[in-house]
């Protein structure tokens, strides 16, 4: 899965424990109702953001996981997680359009002279 937008936040990497290490990362989705997703980058994926600024468009490849847990009072609760295994700088669209060449202008037609309304023309329209 993939997930694209604006990068809203680059968090620091947190060393868990000896050896884990992660880093998280929140990516606004560019929709009628943005999103802020939180993807986390564990261990080795973590290098993937020393490259990756607030305010980039990236897409984003993910895998989305699930656990169960059961409390001590014998309940069950589910938790999510987002992990990004991938991040893809995207071209923003305004440096693409400032290349194209300036499109010139449309000469103008001169007038019909000898324009007369009751002659047929062969026009299916």
């Amino acid at each position: 899965m993939e997930v694209s937008g604006k990068v809203k936040v680059v968090s620091a990497e947190i060393q868990v424990s000896a050896t884990f290490r992660k880093r998280e990362l929140v990516v606004t989705t560019d929709e009628q109702y943005p999103q802020h997703i939180m993807i986390e980058f564990t261990q080795d994926k973590s290098d993937l953001l020393n490259n990756v600024s607030v305010g980039d468009a990236v897409k984003v490849s993910i895998n989305l996981g699930g656990r169960e847990w059961v409390n001590p009072q014998g309940e069950t609760k589910y938790f999510n997680s987002i992990r990004g295994w991938r991040v893809e700088k995207l071209q923003s669209e305004a440096p693409a359009a400032q290349q194209m060449p300036p499109m010139p202008a449309a000469e103008a037609f001169a007038p019909a002279t000898n324009f007369k309304e009751e002659e047929h023309d062969d026009l299916p329209f």
